[in-house]
């Protein structure tokens, strides 16, 4: 099988490599090509992933190439993980919002919709190409903000299926401060990316016994930290939102945080000019440790578990991933896309039957499900009240003055790659 990563040159990509160097019998890859435009990451991630690949004994084959339409050539599956702007823009998306005193993020409030606009049109680029080379292949999407990216591909009618690493990552810690294997622990995971909650933990999968009440009365005090939240807040929740929910839930403590320390954007750009440091020993053979502080945890494990069942019928019979609503949550409409577990197979993924939901959260991602509408306009059609509309219609920032405000300040650090601007 020839699986394909556009965004290959990302200091992500030995994380999934290692991923794949272990998961062999999961998902027996064959051929692996990283396509990027940027050489010099490719020189340096492709010979590692060649050395990572050998360590472990994998026989496939890994190529690196910049041509996009013949990376993706009878490619089964492709996944993209690509950074329109690079981290210069990331670094943009996190600061000019707090002039304003909204929060500055990569995926959510104005940050989040600067990040779509010029993520979209790229990415239904690359479909397109995708569609025309290899017109049975699966699109994965790990490009943010995952949810709008994926309504952008299923809405153009092409195989995707959206990936994040945030339940995977719940389902480890709970697991491990529980005592248990993670396979055998089942996430009731609902809501929308980047805005999610866990209603549930099961053991032994859906239907099996609930022991989120046990978790959060004997390790509350863990996971709250973990959020940065506080445990009463949980308490009172009886669910465990992401840690994304601090942006609603303590906004305004976060622009406050945010203002008196270095952006994430400045970290990461720090740590990814050390990883490549790395990455340029011949001698390295393994991902590094400093790759966990990247971020992305378990990624490769989710990416490996989804591309098995959708080629192959094999994985896990339930994974979380982002798909269309159809109804699943009654409170929604049928083609917004939405974060939940799902059966997933070669036809893609079928959501499994949820809950009742509390108004509390339905009407939260009843909110921001309209603000994904409204940046998914602007970014397929561009215009400056369209931006406006989507900014005034975020309830991370809601007020007119703000939304001129963010606006122009938008459109003035993404001029570049808005072709309408």
């Amino acid at each position: 099988m020839k699986l394909t990563v556009v965004g290959g040159g990302s200091t992500y990509t030995p994380e999934l490599v290692d991923g794949f160097a272990r998961l062999r019998d999961v998902f027996p890859l064959t051929e692996l090509v990283l396509t990027d435009p940027a050489t010099d990451r490719l020189d340096l991630i492709a010979p590692l992933s060649r050395r990572i690949f050998a360590r472990r004994g994998h026989p496939g084959t890994i190529t690196a190439t910049t041509d996009l339409d013949a990376a993706v050539d009878g490619a089964d599956a492709v996944l993209l993980q690509l950074r329109v702007g690079g981290q210069a823009a990331r670094q943009q998306d996190e600061t000019w919002p707090l002039e304003c005193g909204c929060v500055g993020q990569e995926t959510t409030g104005a940050g989040g919709l600067a990040k779509a606009l010029r993520t979209v049109p790229v990415v239904l680029d690359i479909a397109d190409r995708v569609r025309r080379a290899s017109p049975d292949a699966w699109i994965i999407d790990f490009t943010n903000p995952v949810g709008i990216v994926t309504r952008a591909l299923l809405r153009a009618g092409h195989r995707a299926v959206g990936l994040c690493n945030v339940a995977i990552g719940l389902q480890r810690k709970f697991a491990a401060r529980l005592g248990t294997d993670p396979a055998g622990l089942h996430l009731d995971h609902v809501g929308l990316n980047h805005l999610t909650w866990e209603t549930a933990v099961r053991l032994g999968g859906p239907g099996g016994e609930d022991v989120l009440p046990r978790l959060l009365a004997d390790h509350g005090d863990e996971v709250a930290a973990d959020l940065r939240l506080p445990r009463a807040l949980l308490d009172r929740l009886g669910v465990v939102p992401s840690y994304y929910l601090r942006y609603y839930y303590a906004h305004d403590e976060v622009v406050r945080d945010l203002r008196t320390k270095p952006s994430r954007a400045a970290e990461v750009a720090d740590m990814e000019r050390r990883l490549l440091a790395l990455y340029a020993d011949p001698a390295l053979d393994e991902k590094p440790a400093l790759l966990a502080r990247r971020g992305g945890a378990y990624y490769s494990e989710a990416a490996v578990d989804l591309a098995a069942a959708l080629l192959r019928g094999a994985g896990s019979p339930h994974q979380v991933v982002n798909t269309l609503n159809n109804g699943t949550l009654p409170f929604l409409p049928d083609d917004a896309v939405i974060e939940v577990q799902a059966a997933v197979g070669p036809k893609g993924a079928a959501p499994l039957p949820v809950a009742p939901v509390d108004p509390l959260l339905a009407g939260l991602m009843a909110n921001v499900t309209a603000y994904e509408d409204l940046a998914l306009e602007a970014a397929l059609h561009g215009s400056r009240t369209r931006v406006f509309r989507a900014l005034l219609a975020h309830p991370l920032i809601a007020q007119y003055a703000y939304a001129e405000q963010l606006t122009d300040a938008l459109i003035a650090h993404n001029r570049e790659h808005l072709a309408w601007a």
